[in-house]
């Protein structure tokens, strides 16, 4: 759910929405958007998680805020159809078909998808709404579930200017920033860029962290210290000091990054960019999972140098 420090929304006309999928990404952004003063209906394909999100809109004073039970439905009427799924098999599981969202939006409303995706499904299923003379943005977000909880998402977004700009003043509910970053597949390409930044400062951190304790330094005194200095880092602040402790049990997992990582490849493999590390970051996740981290978060690359996770309580 979303944080329960209040924030402010954007003064925007109030639009009739539906978002798909209600995980730990999706449920506080479709909060965010009730909050925010739009009629907001969800679909979950765990009917019982959609039912419980509009009890605890609704009970929150949200307003216009309803369930329903298949993709199409929730899409009819809908201006903005919003989404965030697994994967590329489960993106074109809601989108596609005949109970799938395009068979129930009206000419003109434009679908936007949150899922960490191929560029080649963002491409394909731009295709497919433009011949349904609907519209399709990719918009892969980064700032994991807390960014999701406090509604301060950054959204890298792929597709025609028009759509984009119809979108922004209300994808701005849960968003820090929202930014058109080229045509289609160009924000899932640009969420690539950015899973390859994290790959690489997550275990150069940990290599970090790792080596300060073998030297026997005092470690959250010297985070605290680099911090201020050139080193610093998002992964820094929030993971530094966890890594440290051995605390893991929270944030992005490792099977989703090794799902992202996946995307990365493949698409390096497409394009011929040289990308070693990324790879050997990889196989360290793979390792990690095989250790039993699958739904540690990302930090716990650090458990393969001598870190133990500490047991939760």
């Amino acid at each position: 759910m979303p944080s329960t420090n209040p924030r402010s929304y954007e003064t925007t006309s109030p639009a009739k929405v539906a978002f798909l999928g209600l995980g730990v990404m999706g449920y506080p952004m479709a909060g965010h958007l009730a909050l925010a003063g739009n009629a907001v209906t969800v679909y979950n394909r765990t009917a019982a998680k959609s039912i419980a999100w509009a009890e605890e809109f609704a009970s929150a004073g949200a307003g216009a805020v309803k369930h329903a039970a298949t993709p199409r439905e929730a899409a009819q009427g809908a201006d903005i159809v919003f989404c965030c799924v697994g994967n590329d098999d489960d993106l074109r599981s809601v989108v596609l078909g005949a109970d799938g969202a395009f068979a129930g939006m009206q000419p003109g409303a434009i679908f936007v998808d949150h899922t960490t995706a191929s560029a080649e499904v963002a491409r394909e299923l731009y295709k497919a709404a433009r011949t349904l003379g609907l519209q399709f943005i990719d918009a892969p977000v980064s700032g994991g579930q807390a960014g999701a909880q406090n509604g301060q998402l950054t959204v890298m977004c792929g597709g025609d200017a028009a759509a984009f700009d119809a979108v922004r003043p209300t994808a701005m509910a849960y968003s820090r920033a929202c930014t058109l970053i080229g045509d289609s597949g160009a924000g899932q390409l640009a969420k690539m860029v950015n899973q390859i930044c994290i790959a690489g400062i997550v275990q150069g951190l940990s290599e970090a962290v790792a080596f300060g304790q073998h030297a026997g330094l005092d470690m959250p005194l010297v985070l605290d210290v680099i911090g201020k200095g050139a080193a610093q880092s998002w992964q820094m602040d929030n993971r530094g000091k966890s890594m440290v402790e051995g605390r893991f049990d929270f944030g992005f997992a490792v099977d989703w990054m090794r799902k992202d990582l996946g995307l990365v490849l493949d698409e390096a493999h497409r394009n011929g960019a040289r990308l070693p590390v990324t790879a050997l970051v990889d196989q360290f996740y793979a390792d990690v999972q095989q250790a039993g981290g699958a739904r540690w978060d990302t930090s716990s690359l650090i458990t393969r140098l001598g870190v133990k996770k500490k047991p939760q309580a």
